[in-house]
Parts: structure tokens; sequence; C-alpha cells
């Protein structure tokens, strides 16, 4: 009997915040072992042509993503949504509108930060951006390299978080629109890392009920960036409320090493995987 598929259904290009191109992030994975790979960029589904012309050169099966930045309830959480239609007309109107937000952020920052005697910061992290998306992680690459800070784990510590000198709140999509564009372009919705965000249990709760009953189907239950005891606890709520288990590295490149690509995605018996309805993957050996 062949072996199952191996998924990865969240992963970051130089289109966002990613540090490999469309082309090389396909190829690492295929290297990595992965069979289905979902490019879920910040905001921008630029990189997924490229993508899909080397998924096919290379036996993987490409599944076109995005992943939406949402406030709700003064919180930022993200929805990366899967298989969705790129040319959809709503949903890339309510992606332009939230790069543009970026825009404005990156700006904004970059006056705090000098501000706070940093010059330079806005072409500093404009040189790290290598697509249409500003984000905080420019930000803190420019930061590193100028020797603010030691890594970027303590970048954001140091400047980029809430009450520090580079932050800047985010005003993003709301729950309701970025799960109506997602399912408008044919695709699922998913709740992506749900064990990273700094809310109560309660909360979390409250904001996965208001997901699913916005028509949210899924939610990663293996993250890059979950511990065994996380996997187990996001397991018990898809279980809970009836999602559709996702899996994802979060990859962004090779210098966060602890996000690899093709590292073992099991998830825990009982959860229903989100590709359960999916067509058998057209993929080849590597």
């Amino acid at each position: 009997m062949p072996a199952s598929p191996h998924y990865d259904l969240h992963s970051h290009t130089t289109l966002s915040d990613g540090t490999l191109s469309p082309q090389d992030l396909v190829c690492r994975a295929r290297a990595q072992g992965v069979d289905v790979l979902a490019v879920t960029d910040h905001d921008v589904t630029d990189g997924l042509a490229e993508a899909t012309v080397t998924a096919a050169e290379v036996g993987l099966h490409l599944v076109p993503g995005v992943e939406i930045s949402v406030t709700w309830s003064g919180v930022t959480f993200h929805i990366v949504g899967l298989n969705i239609d790129p040319a959809h007309a709503g949903l890339q109107a309510g992606l332009a509108r939230l790069r543009a937000f970026r825009t404005e952020r990156g700006e904004e920052i970059a006056r705090r930060l000098e501000k706070h005697g940093i010059e330079g910061a806005l072409a500093g992290a404009q040189a790290f951006a290598s697509g249409p998306i500003l984000s905080r992680t420019h930000f803190a690459r420019f930061l590193v390299a100028a020797g603010h800070a030691q890594d970027m784990r303590k970048v954001f510590r140091k400047f980029l978080i809430h009450n520090r000198p580079g932050y800047v709140s985010g005003h993003w999509a709301t729950l309701e629109e970025a799960v109506g564009w997602i399912v408008a372009a044919g695709g699922q919705a998913v709740i992506a890392h749900p064990a990273r965000y700094r809310v109560s249990a309660t909360r979390l709760r409250q904001f996965i009920e208001a997901f699913r009953d916005c028509g949210g189907v899924g939610i990663e239950v293996v993250s890059g960036s979950h511990s065994a005891g996380d996997v187990a606890g996001m397991a018990q709520y898809a279980k809970r409320y009836g999602l559709l288990a996702s899996c994802g590295s979060d990859y962004h490149g090779p210098e966060q090493s602890w996000q690899e690509l093709g590292r073992p995605m099991v998830l825990p018996a009982g959860c229903v995987p989100v590709w359960n309805d999916w067509p058998a993957p057209d993929v080849q050996q590597p």
C-alpha cells in the first residue's frame, strides 16, 4: 500500500514575509518530502502562478491559498484560505484594502522608530521586502541587521509588540469579511496557529464559535509553533466544534530552523482532515 501523501498547508514566500521565492519554496518542499503544499502568503496571492508552474514541474500538488489578517474583539487573528480561486474579484478587492493598510502602518512604524532614535527604518524595511507586502517582519529584519537586537524573537519583544516603540495596532478585516471572501472564492476558511494567540481559553472558544458561525470550517491542529500539548488541545477543539483539522509548518524560510518544511505532521486520532473530501492529489515520487 502506498504511503499517505504528506501535507503542509501553511507556508510563505518573498511575496509576503518569507525569504524564498515561490519557485524555491516549492522545490524545497518537494525535496523535504512534501506532496501537497499550500502557499498562503499574507494578504496577497501574487506568488501562486509561479508556485503552480514549479509544482507541476517537480510533481508536487499545489493548493492555492492565502492568509488573511483579522481584527476580532480588539485582537489580531489570522485566517488561512485553502483552495481559493485567486482570480476572484471580491477576494482581491479585500486583499488590496489590507495591503494599503499595511503600507500606512509601515510608514507609522517608521515614524515611531525615528522618534526613538532609529533612522532609515522605512527604507531599511523596504529593502527586505521583495513583494507588495510591507510587514513587521521586514522591520524586524532591518533592526537585526542594523544591530538593534540579536535575533528576530528579541527584536519583536524590544520594538514591535504592544507598549514598545515601534508598535502600531492593526485595523484588519472583520472575521465575517475574511471568511466571506474565502468562501466566495470557493475556498475553505481555517484558523491559523490557534495556540499562538495571547487570549484566554474562554476568549479563544468564543472566537472559534464566531468563526464557525460565519462559515469557517477548519482549524490548524498541527502547526510549526504548536507544542505536543497544543496539538492535543487543538484536536479537542476541532472535535468539540465540528471543525476539520489542518496541518502546516507556517514556514517562512531556512533562517527559522524550528519551522522546517517536511517535518512529520500527524493529526491526532479522531480528527477529520481538512483534505478529507478533496480529490486524490496528483503527485509524483521526488
